[in-house]
């Protein structure tokens, strides 16, 4: 999820980089909005990190009612 949030926020940065350079008036809106860069990936990492975590007991949770999911491998 922290890949998805560098993602997002070199896209949000740079999109609004370049529209307020359009714009023609960079503000420091504009320098807060490369926080973002660094940002995004802490909170979508901590976030993704919670739903895997939440997730996870879910699981936990059901296999045990229903006796998981059982796979048989044949390596030769």
């Amino acid at each position: 999820m922290s890949v998805v949030g560098l993602a997002a926020g070199l896209l949000y940065s740079f999109g609004g980089f370049f529209y307020e350079l359009a714009e023609g008036n960079l503000n420091s809106g504009t320098a807060l909005a490369f926080l973002a860069i660094v940002g995004m990936p802490l909170l979508f990492g901590f976030f993704g990190f919670v739903a895997g975590a939440i997730t996870a007991q879910l699981y936990n949770l059901v296999s045990r009612w229903s006796g998981g999911i059982e796979a048989d491998v044949d390596i030769n």
